[in-house]
């Protein structure tokens, strides 16, 4: 198992082509990903406020938590309310990294976590993008790998190098996109 983990926000998980790219990258063993009931919760109402079928995001839910066992962290409620953010509502957030033992929280929402707030706790914060290049380049074999394999995986429609990486782009992976695209014949 990969030692080095990462606390995934909710607003990771909204994005089927981030979500899959990142939960693939644990999946295979380049990082340790974590979360917590507080964060499912966030993710799966975000998708229903959007219109989603209930069934389809409770079965996404149970899919995320198959392909990866033991990324749930609990007993970190207490935490809650010793901790200071800008967003009370993120708390929860930093409480559950803290008690995951977190390297660093990625989030979309990387000025609601100041660094002066979670350095004290051994914790960086990234946004995905900027997660997913450095764990490309810790590991570049293994995270082409990775990429691959999700790339692969989608049959409706096939999707070329080229569309891929437009997905991307789509999802705010910009710059892993722009790397990605140097090597994109390896994909």
């Amino acid at each position: 198992m990969a030692r080095f983990s990462a606390f995934l926000d909710a607003n990771v998980l909204y994005s089927m082509t981030q979500t899959d790219l990142i939960l693939e990258a644990a999946r295979i063993g380049v990082y340790r990903a974590l979360w917590s009931e507080d964060v499912h919760r966030e993710w799966m109402e975000k998708l229903a406020e959007s219109g989603r079928d209930p069934q389809k995001i409770e079965r996404r839910r149970k899919a995320i938590d198959a392909a990866l066992p033991d990324a749930l962290v609990a007993g970190y409620e207490a935490l809650i309310g010793s901790l200071i953010l800008p967003d009370p509502d993120d708390r929860h957030v930093l409480a559950a990294a803290i008690v995951g033992g977190a390297d660093v929280i990625v989030t979309r929402n990387v000025r609601d976590f100041p660094e002066d707030a979670v350095a004290q706790y051994g914790i960086e914060v990234q946004h995905p993008d900027t997660f997913l290049i450095h764990q490309r380049c810790l590991n570049e074999q293994l995270f082409l790998q990775c990429v691959r394999r999700v790339r692969r995986r989608l049959k409706n429609p096939e999707l070329t190098p080229d569309e891929y990486l437009e997905r991307l782009r789509k999802a705010e992976l910009v710059v892993l996109a722009e790397e990605l695209e140097k090597v994109k014949t390896l994909l």
